[in-house]
């Protein structure tokens, strides 16, 4: 069996040294990058061959990759690079990576052409001036086979390793057993039906309700699919860092019961929450894990590839013990494990390492997207950028050496933009290309002076610097699916002062390429309903399977009551205050428990916490409050004992709306006092015109559906297992309305009250 590896892959491994520098960044993005690309090949010759597939081997070690241009009649093979800001101050070690792939690439030309010799250039293409800079070498063929077999040799014996362990590794996962005797009701047809969706290369959307067990139910298929489909990674992403832990739980399971020594999973973390020495910058002149990094990488590489998990904290560990840094250990670990354990951003973000690894090695990997309802908003989130006028004012008064009269002039464009505006918020289709050219000039005055001397550089520039970095990324994706939006508000001294939105109305476009790049993609979560609304916002491809599993619970154990006498409309929200608390009071009456409230705002779950604790002293309360952390939120649900006995309040869609497992007597029951829908505002009334020009629905697509979905989610929190019983009070008139009752979980019978 031969092992395979990318050119690029392969000089990452062999040719980095030194330290880890991220100074000469940002780096262009990735679509500045394509465009740079096309923009050098242009303005080359007609005989200019672009993307030349090569392919050679050495000691049953397959290297391939595609060599960025060649020129026939010069004999000349180009490695094409984009950067930005001064390429003096490129780290030496970046530079003597691009050498070694361009002459790697070298020699595989000169291998499938018969070449005695061949010229070898690097091609560095400013993003911003479009200049290029080239650097050339003459080389015999002989040199660059010498070249290239030394960088295989380093690589042959890790590889080896490598190839050894996936022998293993399949072997053990064609043996695979699932943990457990039996699979739950609906586990079974959950996880057969993703294995057959990957088998034929489709992708699922499951909707399946807590209990069934959905974590283990998508992976187990999928670790089973690894073999006969050739999948080379599976991706598990999640919205939250409790599904990360219940997806390492699940391997965990999975391992457990068939030992699999030889299967690797890593678990994957933001950086602000993985670095060591967060007051530091990111190269070895400031931090002690990044000097020497890439000296010691080896070493922790060997060390980590002997753990089969390497969740966060076992990751650490190792990074420690060889004074490296976890995150971009973590990082460079992602090249050599099975699974991956992550947040939607590692594989949707514009900037996503998963996408990227996956792209540039050619890997086949099947995706799970846990609790999928959230990917809409996430997905929105990642894709719009704003900035405020306040916070350019606050720089400018700073007088930051070298940016006052760009900053200056970039004021004088953003007050352009609303000079004439009347109303506080106005939104438009098209973008203020005058108004980003000068940002564009910012951001480039900035990154010159984070190339000359990144120490001197202020933290309030550097902040501004990433947000307009952020914007105008965004920029270049912008379309009709966005909005660029202008809100006025009034500053000091009786100045206007406005905030720069761009905002995505639908990720369909974006998200899209990144379903059909994946050899499956399976969405599940209990809210997937309706099919139609998720199919289009997250743009899934049209053969898309649908699996709806049944739930597992009974009618019979919750009791759905609609309160449809009380209206919980803003403009009635006052006079529902009394009948909500004595609603509340006369069923913790009959059924003494927990239970939790949930209303649309902080100001009406105040009101009613207090008019409760007012009327019924005797009643425990508790509830939410803004900007909980995470030790407050934890002694928020600490409060539902088992047999305990009170009320806690919260704001639906806030941390307690989903994900919240208060099994058996924790929680006997739950009280909805809202339809969940947005807040009707200049921003989601924009949203309503633009998905109902789209898709025909606007006032479902941006109000109806995201606000029952969010009631579903928090319903679901009273009936975890086969044996809970429950009550849940639906307060609204208009949940008593066919086409909002269409949207219920099936074994839900609501009565009305």
């Amino acid at each position: 069996m031969s092992y395979r590896v990318a050119v690029r892959a392969l000089c990452e491994f062999s040719a980095k040294a030194g330290d880890l520098d991220l100074r000469f960044t940002p780096s262009p993005t990735a679509l500045e990058g394509i465009e740079g690309h096309r923009r050098v090949v242009a303005r080359r010759g007609p005989g200019y061959q672009a993307e030349v597939a090569l392919e050679g081997e050495y000691q049953g070690l397959q290297v391939r990759g595609r060599a960025d241009g060649f020129d026939p009649a010069a004999n000349r093979l180009e490695e094409i690079k984009t950067y930005r800001g001064d390429l003096a101050r490129q780290p030496a070690n970046h530079r003597q990576l691009h050498w070694a792939q361009a002459k790697v690439y070298g020699w595989l030309l000169c291998q499938a052409r018969q070449l005695a010799e061949v010229e070898v250039t690097l091609v560095y293409l400013n993003v911003d001036s479009d200049a290029q800079t080239l650097f050339s070498e003459h080389y015999s063929a002989a040199a660059l086979q010498a070249f290239f077999i030394a960088q295989c040799q380093r690589f042959l014996g890790w590889a080896q390793a490598q190839q050894q362990r996936l022998a293993a590794r399949d072997h053990g996962l064609q043996a695979l057993a699932f943990p457990y005797p039996q699979f739950r009701q609906g586990q079974r047809q959950l996880a057969e039906t993703l294995y057959k969706a990957v088998s034929t290369g489709r992708c699922l959307m499951a909707q399946a309700s807590t209990g069934i067990g959905k974590t283990l139910g998508t992976l187990f298929p999928l670790l089973k699919a690894v073999v006969p489909q050739q999948l080379d990674k599976v991706f598990f992403l999640t919205a939250k860092t409790p599904g990360r832990a219940l997806a390492l739980d699940a391997l965990r399971q999975v391992t457990g019961a068939s030992p699999q020594p030889a299967l690797r999973a890593l678990e994957l973390v933001a950086r602000d929450k993985a670095c060591e020495h967060p007051g530091l910058a990111c190269h070895g002149e400031s931090c002690p894990l990044a000097q020497g990094f890439y000296d010691r990488l080896p070493g922790a590489r060997e060390a980590a590839a002997t753990m089969p998990l390497l969740d966060r904290a076992t990751l650490r560990e190792v990074a420690l013990a060889h004074q490296v840094c976890p995150y971009y250990l973590g990082q460079e670990m992602a090249r050599w494990v099975d699974v991956l354990v992550a947040d939607y951003n590692y594989y949707f973000d514009a900037h996503a390492l998963l996408y990227s690894l996956a792209q540039v090695n050619q890997w086949r990997v099947a995706v799970l997207v846990d609790e999928a309802h959230n990917l809409v908003e996430r997905g929105r989130a990642m894709y719009s950028a704003t900035l405020d006028q306040g916070q350019l004012l606050a720089l400018r008064q700073s007088k930051p050496a070298g940016l006052v009269s760009a900053l200056d002039r970039l004021n004088r464009q953003w007050n352009a933009l609303y000079k004439a505006q009347v109303a506080p918020y106005q939104a438009s289709e098209q973008l203020p290309d005058t108004f980003l050219r000068a940002l564009q000039h910012c951001i480039g005055l900035i990154q010159e002076r984070m190339n000359q001397a990144p120490a001197e550089v202020d933290a309030q520039v550097l902040q501004f610097f990433y947000q307009a970095l952020q914007f105008s990324r965004v920029a270049e994706v912008f379309g009709a699916d966005f909005l660029f939006d202008i809100s006025v508000r009034a500053g000091p001294r009786s100045k206007r002062l406005a905030s720069l939105c761009l905002r995505n109305v639908s990720p369909a476009r974006l998200l899209g390429p990144r379903m059909q790049a994946a050899r499956s993609v399976t969405l599940f979560s209990a809210t997937l309903s309706p099919r139609h609304f998720y199919t289009d916002l997250l743009g899934m491809p049209a053969d898309t399977a649908w699996l709806e599993v049944a739930a597992p619970f009974r009618a019979e154990q919750l009791k759905v009551h609609i309160a449809s006498q009380i209206s919980t409309r803003f403009h009635q929200r006052q006079a529902s205050l009394a009948p909500i608390v004595e609603l509340i009071a006369r069923q913790y009456g009959e059924q003494p428990g927990n239970y939790l409230a949930f209303f649309s705002s902080f100001e009406y779950l105040q009101q009613v916490a207090a008019l409760l604790a007012e009327r019924h002293p005797g009643i425990p309360a508790w509830a939410q409050a803004p900007g909980m952390d995470e030790a407050a939120r934890q002694g928020f649900l600490d409060r539902f004992v088992a047999g305990g006995q009170g009320v806690g309040f919260a704001v639906l869609g806030g941390a307690f709306g989903e994900g919240v497992d208060l099994p058996g007597t924790r929680l006997i029951g739950a009280f909805v006092a809202t339809l969940g829908l947005p807040q009707v505002n200049p921003v989601n009334e924009q949203f309503k015109q633009r998905l109902g020009r789209q898709f025909g629905a606007g006032f479902d697509y941006a109000y109806l559906y995201p606000g029952v979905r969010k009631v579903i989610q928090a319903a679901g929190r009273v009936i975890r297992g086969d044996q809970d019983r429950g009550v849940l009070v639906l307060i609204d008139e208009r949940f008593a309305e066919p086409r909002v009752q269409q949207m219920f979980p099936a074994w839900w019978q609501a009565g009305g009250e």
